[in-house]
């Protein structure tokens, strides 16, 4: 029976054969080489390496929430686990005013500080330097800068920050950052949710792979929130840039008024 297959019919089958062998081999080691952990830059004593320039591509510095298009606010889809901020009935109120005053009450509206987390999800780049006792980062907008120790040491009590009191430590390949000390004057976004001087933000910052980072962050307040909340988002590496440049929003502002004229000696020419 098997010579009266023709010789070419016979060959075609081996191939076809072959190649379903090949095929359940290959999808057999595939999910593991898929699953296995992407290389990511490390530093001489062997924690990731977050040095860079980074920056989020989302619309969560308008709203947490999802929110539709407004003057001045393009639309965005929620970063919040669960979907909605959960507010105390009687914080409801504060931050609908918040909302309604936004273009004048928010505190970036007067060039204060954004606060934590709000600094991280801003759309303007923020570059970190690490040392083993230290992450720093600084930030385009304002210059504002953040150093979170991790050298064990404890925070001040007793005392408010715009930016908070960060400590930070190494869980793993993930870094966690405590922070504390808020005042109750920034906002978490545009769209008015606020938060009280009870604030304590909870950050954690784990490579994905070379140039992404899993930004999440905790926020406990129990004067304003029914429980805890937890929003998350990729930051993105800016392979472009080696330095953040420089947005100086008082001075800008200032500017645009008519407060002052820019001088050779101490400006960047037009």
């Amino acid at each position: 029976m098997r010579n009266s297959i023709p010789r070419h019919i016979r060959g075609l089958t081996f191939v076809l054969v072959l190649l379903a062998s090949f095929s359940v081999q290959h999808s057999s080691t595939g999910p593991t080489l898929a699953q296995a952990p992407a290389a990511i830059p490390r530093t001489a004593d062997g924690k990731p390496n977050l040095q860079g320039v980074w920056q989020v591509r989302n619309r969560a510095a308008y709203g947490l929430e999802d929110h539709p298009a407004r003057h001045k606010m393009p639309p965005g889809r929620s970063v919040v686990e669960g979907g909605t901020i959960p507010y105390r009935p009687d914080a409801v109120k504060k931050r609908e005013e918040n909302y309604a005053n936004r273009y004048t009450a928010d505190p970036l509206a007067s060039c204060f500080m954004p606060g934590v987390p709000r600094i991280m999800y801003m759309e303007h780049p923020f570059q970190i330097f690490q040392t083993r006792d230290h992450v720093a980062m600084t930030f385009e907008w304002s210059l504002v800068h953040r150093l979170i120790y991790t050298n064990g040491s404890k925070p001040h009590d007793g005392i408010e920050f715009w930016m908070g009191d960060s400590r930070g430590r190494w869980e793993g390949d993930t870094l966690v950052v405590e922070v504390t000390n808020h005042n109750d004057k920034t906002w978490f976004d545009m769209s008015g949710n606020f938060h009280s001087e009870a604030l304590k933000v909870t950050e954690r910052y784990t490579m994905l792979d070379a140039d992404t980072i899993r930004y999440e962050a905790t926020m406990e307040d129990p004067k304003v929130f029914t429980r805890p909340w937890k929003i998350s988002m990729p930051l993105h590496r800016h392979k472009d840039m080696d330095r953040v440049l420089e947005y100086h929003c008082k001075a800008e502002e200032s500017e645009a008024n008519g407060n002052f004229e820019r001088k050779e000696k101490t400006w960047y020419p037009k």
